[in-house]
């Protein structure tokens, strides 16, 4: 289930193309922002085509992909493609696999050095209308807690090894869209996937055959 909290824009016949220069020339954490704007200029990240089956909702843009604009190229999308089972080229392939973070901005570090959360101002105000423009969508991974609690609703509002252990009552849960919540493949994660030996398992065998049979 996606969110309904955004408002519909009149958008020109052109569509998705019309739709995503809107979002690259998005400044809403700059000159509108929900707290403390944006600290360096926005640079909005995803790759979307209205003939995608596949969405992968991750976070937000790090330091690296805020610079390249090429999301997941680093050791987190190795191992994301790994879990997947896909090569390089067939997660790159914009005609099958659209990649709609939950913010399209890098949202700046912590005191610590760690990624902030996704903008606030992002998901309301562009998430539905992405989403409405991919009519061939047949699999979204939801790639750490912040996508799980947007799509997901109540069902993704217990923890997240809750929501990643039911995997097989949310894959039921859309008559439309199939979701498969995922942890964010960060090394921080590492103590996680030991813990929860049922992730590799039970849980990446049928994720890598829905992939699969996705894409073909």
């Amino acid at each position: 289930m996606v969110s309904s909290s955004t408002s519909k824009l009149r958008l020109p016949e052109s569509g998705l193309e019309a739709l995503v220069d809107q979002i690259r020339r998005c400044r809403l954490c700059r000159d509108a922002p929900q707290g403390e704007p944006l600290p360096h200029e926005p640079r909005p990240v995803l790759r979307v085509s209205t003939t995608a089956r596949i969405a992968v909702c991750g976070q937000a843009p790090g330091t690296r992909v805020h610079a390249s604009g090429m999301p997941f190229t680093d050791p987190s999308g190795d191992r994301l493609r790994a879990w997947m089972g896909v090569t390089p080229e067939e997660f790159y392939d914009v005609s099958r696999v659209a990649i709609v973070p939950m913010g399209f901005c890098f949202p700046g570090l912590n005191d610590k050095g760690a990624d902030l959360p996704p903008r606030r101002e992002c998901a309301p105000r562009w998430r539905d209308q992405v989403f409405a423009q991919l009519p061939q969508l047949d699999l979204v991974l939801l790639v750490g807690q912040y996508a799980v609690r947007w799509h997901l609703g109540p069902l993704g509002r217990r923890s997240l090894t809750d929501t990643v252990r039911d995997w097989r009552a949310v894959m039921a849960s859309s008559q439309r869209l199939r979701y498969i919540p995922l942890p964010h493949p960060s090394w921080r994660n590492n103590s996680w996937i030991k813990k929860n030996p049922w992730f590799e398992a039970e849980l990446l065998p049928v994720l890598r055959a829905e992939v699969r049979r996705a894409l073909s």
